[in-house]
């Protein structure tokens, strides 16, 4: 479809733009135009509730308020900032986009296909970043806008094709009036974000009228998308080896992949029936060289991650003696509990963190 010469097109963005107007979210990043906190806001709110993205866009800031300072800062620092957030990779590549802006010394690029030229900026984030903080004429398509134009326009094929995905982009580009794009690109992703959600409030929703789905009363059934996985299920170990009763030991992943750029508590994945002990005794000295004796279980950790889940069996450990060698990690320390806190750790650590806190931390 066409949406460019579509009937109803004005008046679509009239009305749906008075919504806005009047019944859009104080948040934060809407009262700036500073497109470097446009840009974080849009990296923090890729995969991220808007209520979770609000206290850690406004603790950022305190730490890092201009991208001058984002760029000088050292990995870890960013990633502290970020703990708890989710979507690591995120950050990681915000920091390695800061430094890249500030090393060419132009500022944020102002337009969509040079801004995707930043590490970490794909289709939508670029076109978000451009029209909100620059007014570009620029269309975007995150989940809430697909679902409003799968409704609005009667689109029953599978969302996750390309060819699908391409026509919703042609539509949000047709759909964009002459000016104040950046307040109908908001517009229309908050409508998707209070009205237009899974279940959908039809009787609240200011464009009602114009909406195909909602006359043939199949608007709970759009947008199609492909059926879900079953979600994968893994065991995996970690140890608390302390070297004395003070220090204990944490590993630096790799700065790509799964949690890249976090300290954890070292171990890994359980092969087949490995009895758990061994498995930790087996990581451990395949990742760092060293040998360690599990000597009491302290707990377990159930946790989710967005493609599977994991159970995280946790020991006290003796280190044993050897040279720490970096095999599968980064980095190292020997760090007392108290220390803990200056390094950012994934969730489920974090919990571990917690109960050795209570517990008085060497057993």
């Amino acid at each position: 479809m066409n949406t460019g010469s579509w009937k109803h097109r004005k008046a679509f963005q009239k009305r749906l733009s008075a919504w806005y107007d009047r019944s859009h979210r104080p948040l934060p990043w809407r009262k700036t135009n500073d497109p470097y906190r446009i840009w974080v806001s849009e990296i923090m709110l890729q995969q991220t509730q808007v209520n979770t993205a609000v206290d850690y866009y406004e603790r950022f800031f305190e730490r890092f308020p201009t991208v001058e300072l984002l760029a000088s800062a050292e990995p870890d620092q960013v990633m502290k900032s970020w703990e708890g957030l989710g979507y690591y990779s995120r950050a990681r590549n915000l920091h390695k986009a800061a430094r890249l802006v500030v090393q060419e010394g132009t500022g944020i690029p102002d337009t969509a296909q040079e801004l995707m030229r930043l590490p970490g900026i794909g289709r939508y984030t670029a076109g978000a970043i451009a029209s909100i903080a620059f007014g570009r004429r620029t269309a975007v398509l995150d989940g809430n806008v697909i679902r409003v134009l799968t409704r609005l326009f009667h689109v029953t094929d599978n969302v996750s094709s390309n060819s699908v995905r391409e026509r919703l982009w042609n539509m949000a580009d047709g759909l964009l009036p002459e000016t104040r794009v950046d307040r109908f690109n908001q517009a229309l992703m908050e409508l998707g974000a209070l009205v237009c959600r899974p279940r959908p409030e039809c009787s609240e929703c200011p464009v009602s009228d114009f909406c195909e789905a909602r006359k043939l009363g199949i608007q709970t059934e759009l947008p199609v998308k492909p059926p879900r996985r079953a979600v994968p299920h893994v065991e995996v170990t970690a140890g608390i080896i302390w070297r004395d009763k003070r220090h204990c030991l944490i590993t630096l992943r790799p700065p790509h992949g799964l949690l890249g750029g976090l300290w954890e508590f070292p171990g890994g994945k359980r092969e087949g029936d490995e009895p758990l002990d061994k498995c930790l005794i087996r990581e451990i000295r395949e990742e760092l060289a060293v040998e360690v004796e599990p000597v009491k279980r302290f707990c377990i950790v159930n946790h989710a991650y967005s493609h599977f889940r994991i159970t995280l069996h946790v020991f006290h450990c003796h280190f044993e003696g050897g040279t720490i060698q970096c095999r599968g990690v980064d980095d190292f320390r020997w760090v007392t509990v108290k220390d803990l806190d200056r390094y950012a750790f994934p969730a489920a650590d974090r919990k571990i963190i917690d109960r050795l806190r209570n517990e008085g931390g060497y057993p």
